[in-house]
């Protein structure tokens, strides 16, 4: 006599069937995500990286970021914020991709709607980068039709759903009265059979298969996609082929001491590969010298375009200038000192002749990017430049490449545009940047600054004689005298290290006599004006404030 389930067996088997189908399901629009952005990348190849849907929705992500988002991603990850948000962006399509697959193998009009969708998405973004066209969202189109075929292809070989009855028929006598079974390998007289075990061990391993190539295909899309940028090869090559000239003013010679005897101190001469790189580009512009051009317009009596080979030609100058960041925390390390070459922008706007009700120059990066400077700081006596050198050599392409903006004294948000192509003479009244747009001051003047370095926070110190050492800064302003204290006892002054210009930080240290137990210490920088403020205040909207300290344990 056959053997018949209970009408739990039965139902418990169906849930398992139907569990495991989700989850061949979900592995399907996996498998088909990744074949719509290895597409796309190809894709992209050709009509150029900002159109990659992963680049072009991430970028579309960080302009609408709101501005405590924003703060909050630089406080947690710091430079690390773009590796942060792929990871990100990447987890999210992961879940819309295995939900496209799971609400396909349901009924296929709803996963479909879901991958169009994404793919519109995509192309929206794609079309409302800076210089855009309708083959922008060429990469997000070929993309979706591609995902769209290989999910249909996979969800057509995922099994039906398992079918069994609650309880059986039965005949007098407790005989079933016909037989009774599933459309499983089990045959008739088999009862409660799952969805699982009614899909045979071949269909699975043909379903993994199929599965596994498409997810292959898709991640070799993306990997020969990203690895193919002849865009990127191309600048590389034409920056290593860059022999900068020799400037007409060379940089202040560097003094004897800048750099503080003590390990664990900064190094006074930022290296270029450590030097901090904060930006909107999740893709690195890559602008080809030898078609850049910097258009100077708006409130001007002329306007002038300056090519490449004519800013090489220029009287260029050498200045060594410390940058900084307005995410900067108090002790951050968003600053970075280095020897700049390039033109003085008071000499390209001279050229130009700005009206005289015009206070601020809009600068415009090549991927759409603005900072407003106020014009001052641009025709003044400092050494605002046009840089086109970073420590003797053409600028990293991550920093700039070919051209980008100095200006000492000032925040990078407000001043440093990398891969600059613009410069509007205009007024704040009348335009507004990118980050202005956001919340943040429309002047971005750097703060008197100091950090601790020596000794590192939360860590041991012997008793007795205890260097204390780190960096202060003032831009434009220098550095006139440091403090330092321990707990909250008396301001001490402490050494100060050679002067290399107003425009650079300064290093400092201090002898303690520490005795045993837990201490704070805290360092105060002096500009002409006096001494840093030590109220405490955030990043935003101008910048932060408040004295550095350590927590240290004396033993």
């Amino acid at each position: 006599m056959a053997a018949v389930g209970t009408g739990d067996e039965q139902g418990s088997g169906h849930r398992r069937g139907r569990s495991a189908r989700a989850r061949f399901a979900a592995l399907a629009g996996l498998a088909s995500g990744l074949v719509t952005l290895g597409a796309a990348a190809l894709v992209a190849v050709v009509t150029g990286a900002s159109s990659d849907p992963l680049v072009a929705v991430g970028a579309a992500f960080v302009d609408a970021t709101p501005t405590w988002l924003k703060e909050l991603a630089a406080e947690t990850f710091g430079t690390a914020d773009k590796a942060a948000l792929a990871v990100g962006e990447a987890l999210v399509l992961a879940g819309l991709a295995a939900l496209a697959g799971v609400l396909a193998a349901r009924r296929w009009v709803w996963g479909a709607a879901v991958v169009v969708a994404l793919g519109l998405v995509a192309a929206a973004a794609a079309l409302g980068r800076p210089g855009a066209s309708a083959w922008t969202a060429a990469p997000a189109v070929v993309g979706t039709a591609a995902g769209l075929w290989t999910l249909r292809l996979l969800v057509d070989r995922l099994p039906a759903p398992a079918r069994s009855s609650s309880v059986a028929a039965t005949g007098s006598g407790g005989t079933p009265a016909h037989p009774v079974g599933t459309a499983s390998a089990g045959g008739p007289g088999t009862v409660g059979t799952s969805a699982r075990d009614a899909w045979s061990r071949t269909d699975r391993r043909g379903f993994l298969q199929a599965v596994g190539v498409a997810a292959a295909l898709g991640a070799v899309g993306v990997v020969v996609g990203r690895a193919a940028g002849a865009a990127g090869r191309a600048v590389t090559a034409a920056r290593d082929a860059v022999r900068l000239p020799r400037p007409v003013r060379a940089a202040a010679p560097v003094p004897a001491g800048v750099d503080v005897p003590v390990d664990g101190v900064e190094p006074w001469r930022t290296p270029p590969d450590a030097f901090y790189r904060i930006d909107t580009a999740l893709v690195v512009p890559q602008v080809d010298p030898a078609t850049w051009t910097l258009r100077v317009h708006g409130l001007v009596e002329r306007e002038v375009e300056l090519t490449w080979d004519e800013l090489l030609a220029s009287d260029l100058v050498e200045a060594w200038v410390t940058l900084c960041c307005v995410s900067n925390p108090v002790g951050g390390d968003l600053v970075g000192n280095q020897r700049w070459l390039g033109l003085p922008v008071r000499d390209l706007l001279a050229r130009a002749v700005p009206h005289a009700d015009a206070d601020m120059v809009l600068s415009r990066s090549a991927d759409g990017w603005t900072a407003s400077t106020p014009i001052e700081a641009l025709t003044d006596d400092r050494d605002a430049l046009l840089a086109v050198g970073m420590d003797g050599a053409p600028l990293p392409v991550e920093h700039g490449f070919p051209v980008r903006l100095v200006v000492p004294g000032l925040y990078g948000y407000v001043s440093a545009t990398k891969w600059v192509t613009e410069l509007e003479v205009t007024r704040f009244a009348d335009a507004r940047a990118y980050w202005t747009q956001r919340g943040w001051s429309e002047r971005g003047p750097v703060k008197t600054q100091s950090r601790i370095e020596v000794p590192r926070g939360g860590g041991d110190v012997a008793a007795g004689d205890v260097v204390v050492a780190g960096t202060a800064w003032a831009q434009h302003r220098g550095v006139r005298r440091v403090q330092v204290r321990a707990d909250e006892g008396a301001w001490q002054d402490a050494t100060l290290a050679a002067d290399g210009g107003i425009d650079s930080w300064r290093q400092w240290r201090w002898t303690w006599r520490a005795e045993p137990g837990e201490h704070v210490l805290h360092v105060r920088a002096f500009d002409p004006e006096g001494p840093q403020t030590g109220e405490v205040a955030d990043v935003l909207p101008d910048g932060a404030t408040g004295y550095d300290s350590v927590h240290v344990t004396v033993v």
